[in-house]
């Protein structure tokens, strides 16, 4: 059995074209929330022994992370940028290294839905951020590293 640790978990954005990604990783983050859900659909039948019956319809998946406020860095700034100017971007959530054999996570061209600071009187001044997948011509992939 191997476990995963979130410390050891990556925040990719690519800085390339999609077929040949460059993946940076995003260092100025702090607990990274993958949220992966599907729609349903009832399917129940009076064969289903008074039991209700659901099948998954439409997958919905979310990347939900808090950022320093760091006007200095390049990513800060690329996402910042990306929500005001409603522009996508090509984000992977891994379990590990994106390079390394065998980590796995979400790759999705995202439109980043919220960027709310928050100014907590001892604390610095950080960002929550929350991407979502957005219309593309490359729809969202779970990846594991070959």
């Amino acid at each position: 059995m191997s476990i995963k640790l979130g410390l050891d978990a990556k925040l990719y954005r690519n800085t390339g074209p999609f077929a040949t990604p460059t993946w940076s990783e995003i260092k100025n983050v702090k607990d990274v929330t993958l949220s992966l859900e599907a729609g349903e659909a009832d399917v129940t039948t009076r064969g289903n022994n008074g039991w209700r019956a659901t099948v998954a319809t439409l997958k919905d998946g979310s990347i939900e992370f808090e950022m320093v406020w760091d006007s200095a860095d390049t990513d800060f700034t690329a996402i910042r940028d990306a929500f005001l100017n409603k522009t996508a971007l090509d984000l992977a959530v891994m379990d590990g290294d994106i390079t390394t054999t065998g980590s796995q996570g979400l790759r999705a061209e995202c439109m980043i839905t919220n960027f709310s600071r928050n100014e907590a009187l001892e604390e610095a001044i950080t960002v929550s951020v929350t991407a979502k997948p957005t219309y593309s011509a490359n729809p969202p992939d779970w990846m594991t590293v070959a």
